[in-house]
């Protein structure tokens, strides 16, 4: 029951934002009393913390599983955006800002774990475009990883970019181009072009 809870938790809160559902709304949609995810959780505060950090470990464990599979470094990049975009509903809710306004200890605590492991896979990414000629070889991977975490972070700050001009998967694939465009080699930049130019 418990993973039931926290999958269907993480959708409603996702879709519609952890402000606005209430802990009825989860019980009637799982067609079960309050009481009973009350067992399980103490309160609204506990059930957020418990599935943000559901939804964080299973998003991370996909990355991990991309990045295992040692692709060309840009296509990697490409392959966690869609693998992110897909398990976050495209953000229409703006999670983050609710989370961030709301329960500022959960977010903090999920910043840092973000922090931790994005730096690591986008150092490696770095690396290995490095070694294998897609990337620049005077990129400093320190900077590059620390600029580009704070920049996704950005991107997720309607107030930046509200919804009326930039659907974040837009805004990923504009931050993504971005970024590549600045790292890139004369190589990378060819091989960056064609996922650019080819439909999806």
């Amino acid at each position: 029951m418990r993973d039931k809870i926290l999958q269907l938790a993480g959708e409603m809160f996702l879709n519609y934002g952890f402000k606005s559902v209430t802990m009825d709304d989860i019980a009637n949609t799982l067609g079960i009393s309050k009481k009973t995810i009350y067992q399980h959780y103490d309160n609204k505060t506990k059930l957020v913390e418990a599935t943000v950090m559901y939804v964080f470990e299973n998003i991370s464990n996909g990355i991990n599983c991309i990045c295992a599979l040692e692709k060309n470094p840009i296509e990697e990049i490409y392959d966690i955006k869609h693998f992110v975009m897909n398990n976050l509903k495209d953000e229409k809710s703006s999670p983050q800002y609710q989370l961030q306004k709301y329960y500022p200890i959960i977010f903090s605590t999920l910043k840092q774990k973000q922090f931790e492991v994005m730096q690591g896979c986008v150092k490696a990414n770095l690396e290995r475009g490095i070694a294998q000629g897609l990337y620049r070889e005077t990129v400093n991977i320190e900077f590059i990883s620390r600029i580009y975490f704070n920049s996704m972070m950005a991107i997720k700050d309607k107030d930046l970019f509200p919804l009326k001009y930039f659907s974040m998967n837009v805004l990923m694939d504009y931050f993504i181009e971005y970024h590549l465009r600045g790292i890139c080699s004369k190589t990378g930049l060819e091989t960056l072009n064609q996922f650019i130019n080819t439909p999806t």
